[in-house]
């Protein structure tokens, strides 16, 4: 079974090549009872903070797990490991997840939602600043390919004829930005503003999500086998998991430094920048029912989005019930 990627493929890091070639397959939490193997969605960054605090502080020991941690990357399609057997559950966003049941019947159950707004969003320069969609007007607007269609569906959903935006091809790098040879560019709101602001400009941005593409980020999948046969594996690793957010969020600023040699290290990257994208990442997971939570609401708001841009998605390919064990 294939699947098409549709998330990550502009790069959102430097020197990641490196990175994955530092990086160890999998770490492993020791002395717990039942294996369990998570395959994440991207390279070891501060979006996996709270699993690596969960890791870090015993919860997936103490809640009888032995977790098996897989980082992801660019050439990672989360959906692939958990049909192949290589984990139990994955992080993925709900559009690829979605396709692939829809178009090739994939047995896959959408069962949490870490990212309550997807970090997907418009950066511009402070200076030059693009605030909103009708500010696009006019303006020229980098977008890696496979995002287009998120972005017309967003104008659309805004009023504004594809034609009066100049949507050219974009891959991670802020230098055109910098340079003035575009307005704006499809980013990571979590994370680029500070790669920006390191070469001495300061950064704005807005997310879709904000102006009508309602879609969560980084949802945990499973196979409808895997839901069965180990489901209170799975309300053990939510429940730990959520423990670890919550021991992440407590101080943002905390948990980034402590992993500068283990879970972070040959990324690249700076230890400010995870504690930058830490804070950033706070408001668009927290739910007034705890991390990882879907409402009603929530659901309905992924369905819709997902039916404009063509992909039939529909509220039964999300399960609650594990969550609804975990509340309280």
């Amino acid at each position: 079974m294939t699947f098409y990627l549709n998330r990550r493929q502009f790069v959102r890091t430097m020197g990641v090549g490196a990175t994955l070639a530092a990086m160890p397959a999998t770490l492993r939490t020791a002395g717990a009872a039942t294996p369990l193997t998570m395959q994440a969605a991207w390279i070891n960054d501060a979006e996996f903070c709270g699993y690596f605090a969960a890791i870090d502080n015993g919860y997936y020991s103490d809640n009888a797990l032995d977790l098996t941690y897989l980082s992801g990357g660019p050439d990672v399609i989360p959906e692939s490991a958990i049909i192949a057997g290589k984990a139990d559950l994955a992080l993925t966003t709900p559009d690829t997840t979605i396709k692939a049941i829809v178009d090739q019947g994939a047995p896959f159950k959408i069962i949490a939602a870490q990212y309550q707004k997807n970090p997907i969003g418009i950066v511009s320069l402070a200076k030059a600043p693009i605030n909103s969609p009708q500010e696009l007007k006019g303006k020229t607007l980098a977008v890696p390919p496979v995002n287009v269609i998120s972005v017309e569906a967003m104008l659309a959903i805004n009023g504004i004829d594809r034609a009066d935006v100049n949507i050219v091809p974009y891959a991670y790098d802020p230098t055109p930005l910098l340079k003035g040879e575009i307005d704006a560019s499809l980013d990571f709101t979590t994370n680029v503003p500070y790669t920006i602001e390191q070469q001495g400009e300061k950064a704005t941005s807005f997310l879709l999500y904000d102006f009508g593409y309602k879609t969560y980020n980084d949802t945990v999948v499973v196979t409808e086998d895997v839901l069965k046969n180990k489901r209170a594996e799975l309300v053990a690793w939510l429940k730990a998991s959520r423990m670890g957010w919550d021991a992440n969020f407590a101080d943002p600023a905390a948990y980034p430094p402590k992993f500068a040699d283990s879970w972070f290290k040959g990324t690249g990257r700076t230890i400010e920048n995870e504690v930058f994208f830490n804070f950033a990442q706070k408001p668009l997971m927290e739910h007034a029912s705890g991390i990882f939570a879907m409402d009603e609401a929530g659901i309905a708001a992924n369905v819709e989005t997902l039916n404009r841009i063509g992909i039939a998605a529909t509220a039964d390919m999300f399960d609650t019930s594990l969550l609804a064990e975990i509340q309280g």
